[in-house]
């Protein structure tokens, strides 16, 4: 039998300069490890967010290197740890864009997985408006998942960023994972309307554990982001939620409960479409 696996959501309020994000990130880092937990997650844009065009075209990194992707397999390899380093900007094909991307780090510091994020967040309400096409370059339109060895099995391991929570094919074509990561930047108006719903509801279609890890609070830019990262199981409980701010939650991915969610309600097997 399987042990049960810790998981950990690290919830920041990152601003527009590269080191005080990453000195937070750390410190966080230490503190899930701290707490046992064995896999963890940083939200979108953790090493920089409400920075002008130019700033973050500044910081891209080439896949394979840089000073963000050094410090997530360095931190990853001194604790002994899985980090899904929430989004960070990589080059794109298009010299005056980032890819908006997600990267996987085992115990051993290696980059083990890459996930660009597919679906780019666009939103008008009143004064409040969101293009994110306008700087980032969407990712190929392809699943990636990852696996995880733990005790006499592994964990798969799907990979997302938030506005891909509102499109439910991506996760279907994922196969059956025991686990999707989702890192996000939600903004208040969005979230306090559909962040908890729709992470519950991939949970439950799913069968599998959602790691929801978010940007929470008011940036210096002003922009005000969602929060309330979760841990949520296959039966869809909340197992850990933080509202707004900086912080650490985590809990327990137990490989029955997912077999015996999946074995008393069979819908995935029921699936003819």
């Amino acid at each position: 039998m399987m042990d049960n696996f810790r998981l950990a959501a690290l919830q920041m309020i990152s601003g527009p300069e590269l080191a005080p994000n990453l000195a937070t990130a750390a410190r966080l880092i230490a503190e899930a490890a701290g707490q046992g937990a064995q896999l963890v997650a940083l939200p979108e844009y953790f090493p920089i967010i409400e920075a002008s065009r130019e700033t973050r075209l500044a910081v891209r990194e080439a896949a394979g290197g840089g000073p963000i992707q050094d410090f997530l397999a360095e931190l990853a390899q001194r604790h002994g740890i899985w980090i899904v380093g929430g989004s960070i900007p990589l080059l794109a094909d298009d010299p005056l864009k980032f890819r908006n991307s997600s990267l996987v780090f085992d115990p051993a510091g290696r980059q083990v997985a890459r996930y660009d994020k597919i679906h780019l967040f666009g939103f008008r309400k009143g004064e409040e408006s969101y293009d994110e096409a306008a700087t980032i370059e969407a990712g190929a339109p392809t699943p990636v998942a990852f696996d995880v060895p733990h005790s006499t099995g592994q964990l798969h391991v799907g990979l997302s960023i938030c506005y891909d929570l509102r499109f439910p094919e991506l996760f279907r074509q994922m196969g059956a994972v025991d686990l999707i990561v989702l890192p996000a930047a939600f903004t208040d108006t969005t979230g306090r309307a559909h962040w908890e719903v729709l992470l519950r509801a991939r949970a439950i279609e799913n069968q599998c554990y959602m790691l929801a890890v978010a940007q929470g609070g008011r940036h210096p830019g002003g922009r005000l982001t969602h929060g309330n990262s979760m841990i949520i199981d296959p039966w869809g409980e909340v197992l850990a939620r933080i509202d707004k701010g900086e912080g650490v939650i985590v809990a327990e991915l137990d490989p029955v409960r997912i077999a015996e969610t999946r074995e008393s309600l069979p819908a995935l097997r029921h699936r003819r479409l």
